[in-house]
């Protein structure tokens, strides 16, 4: 993730929460989340449009991030 916020600049908004931690636990219910690591992608409306859980496939995400620039 690191180096895909950096490829990115300031043309991405890259939110990190650790879910593990008691002030994320509403966040952590309404998102879904079930495992860590998750990434999620939110077009610019807030809507949900890609989700993985377990490692990041670099090449993927950017694919996903591509399709909204």
């Amino acid at each position: 993730m690191d180096g895909l916020e950096a490829d990115w600049g300031d043309q991405v908004q890259v939110v990190r929460i650790n879910i593990h931690d008691e002030t994320a636990e509403g966040l952590k219910t309404r998102l879904d989340f079930e495992f860590s690591p998750t990434f999620i992608l939110f077009d610019g409306a807030g809507n949900e449009v890609w989700r993985e859980r377990g490692s990041l496939d670099p090449d993927a995400v950017k694919q996903e991030v591509s399709a909204f620039q």
